[in-house]
């Protein structure tokens, strides 16, 4: 297959950013064009999302999932239930096993 330039112009700061996350992902800027190019072609739309992982988990992030959670927990809490048989729940659904003595 023949091959030929494409080229694009961008911010020197974006640039520099995407060649940074590019190589995150294991690969050059060309070739994450090339993926992209294929995949618009293949879909006929733009079929994906890559996305960095995150560089760090922040206390106010860590605080908000932790509510979450809590949010969660609480509109699905077992009415009713002590603790101990909650924990006991929990004991059953680690090891597989249908009543405990």
């Amino acid at each position: 297959m023949a091959q030929t330039t494409f080229r694009v112009r961008m911010d020197e700061t974006l640039k520099k950013e995407f060649d940074i996350l590019c190589s995150d992902f294991g690969m050059t800027a060309s070739t994450a064009i090339n993926v992209f190019a294929r995949a618009v072609v293949r879909e006929r739309k733009i079929p994906f999302e890559i996305v960095s992982p995150e560089p760090e988990i922040t206390r106010e992030k860590a605080l908000q999932a932790f509510l979450s959670l809590r949010t969660q927990a609480e509109k699905n809490f077992p009415q009713g239930m002590s603790l101990e048989e909650i924990n006991e729940e929990i004991y059953k659904t680690r090891y597989h096993e249908e009543d405990i003595e």
